[in-house]
């Protein structure tokens, strides 16, 4: 296994690039450590497979570096960089049989038969298809395909990576839960380092410890499943995880308050550096209630969706979505809206700009 670092990543599929907009990467600095299970998050055409590519040796980057265990492997191919990738469609032999599908990649390489024989059974025994081994792989359900694919990338026990990019989007939904479940339990056995490219928040919050998230060839935030959805360090962060995703509204700044029309809304804690482009308040619908007075608002649309009712608000032409338990409003009805003042968040030109009091107050203090 191995730990990853990208120093002064850039990528540009043009030979010659100018300017900012020409880079299908921009630039990226990151570390990952020795056996961590991450996730590159964000939606087509962020830069998440481009990225996947370069660390696993199918790209090589225009600028910067990648090191593993801090060796330098940007001009190795993927055999010298010691990986496997199990990509969206199962790569599996349908002519082999189970058994041979999982014992493919250590004979390949060599591995003493007997070796072979407990890998596959130890990788098939984790996947739960035992019973399969002697089943010729071109009668199995895609689902059992896609075990067997990922069992392949799994059943060497040298890679320093293992890669995932977007294994589950031809499987039917109602079996994703099961893969998903499988592969962070099969994560937290073997200990190996895994890379998942996904689009699906679900997948990657499943899944990960960390969580990259990529928009327009940037990372806009990295942390735990947790930390992005309770502080989104970038609107993009806030709209793309959680459903349904935060609010965010249009507000201007008067003296250190902030205000959506002639209504103060207060937020967390104080300003950290000055503001000097677009302003907004962004709070998740969980911490959005429906109160006696507040923030004018006129119900849009109201979801009864199981867990609790989603109520869609409008605030002159802008939708503010609140989260209730029972006794929705009517469609039509004017209604008044209050936030949790510690689940709101001031913005600028859509990065987090307020910080919490409690930290603010460490900081003066020391």
């Amino acid at each position: 296994m191995a730990g990853i670092t990208l120093s002064h990543l850039r990528h540009s599929y043009m030979p010659d690039p100018k300017s900012r907009d020409d880079y299908a990467l921009q630039e990226i600095n990151l570390d990952w450590d020795d056996g961590g299970a991450y996730a590159l998050l964000g939606p087509s055409g962020c830069g998440k497979t481009t990225l996947l590519n370069i660390i696993s040796g199918l790209v090589t980057p225009s600028e910067g570096s990648v090191l593993f265990d801090d060796r330098d492997v940007t001009r190795l191919t993927p055999e010298q960089r010691n990986i496997a990738q199990v990509f969206q469609f199962p790569v599996i032999y349908d002519t082999m049989t189970v058994y041979d599908n999982l014992a493919f990649p250590l004979r390949n390489r060599n591995i003493a038969e007997p070796d072979v024989d407990r890998r596959v059974r130890e990788i098939a025994e984790m996947l739960e298809v035992t019973d399969m081994l002697k089943l010729r792989a071109s009668g199995l359900a895609p689902d059992n395909k896609q075990k067997i694919s990922m069992g392949r990338g799994l059943v060497r026990e040298d890679v320093n990576v293992v890669m995932f990019d977007e294994p589950l989007t031809v499987i039917d939904p109602h079996l994703k839960w099961k893969l998903r479940s499988k592969l962070k339990e099969l994560h937290q056995r073997v200990r190996a380092t895994m890379i998942y490219v996904t689009h699906d928040q679900t997948e990657a919050l499943t899944f990960a410890d960390q969580v990259v998230v990529m928009q327009l060839g940037e990372i806009v935030q990295i942390g735990t499943p947790v930390e992005l959805f309770e502080r989104p360090k970038h609107t993009f962060v806030g709209h793309f995880i959680g459903s349904p995703g935060m609010n965010v509204i249009p507000c201007s700044i008067k003296g250190d308050k902030a205000h959506v029309g002639e209504l103060e809304v207060p937020f967390e804690g104080p300003v950290s550096g000055k503001l000097t482009g677009k302003t907004e308040i962004g709070v998740r619908p969980e911490f959005v209630s429906l109160v006696k007075k507040g923030l004018p608002a006129t119900v849009r649309k109201v979801s009864d969706i199981g867990r609790h009712i989603v109520v869609e608000n409008m605030v002159g032409d802008v939708r503010v979505t609140a989260i209730v338990e029972d006794n929705p409003p009517e469609v039509g009805e004017a209604v008044q809206l209050s936030f949790d003042k510690m689940q709101t968040r001031l913005y600028c030109d859509s990065w987090l700009a307020s910080q919490p009091a409690s930290t603010a107050g460490r900081k003066a203090a020391s």
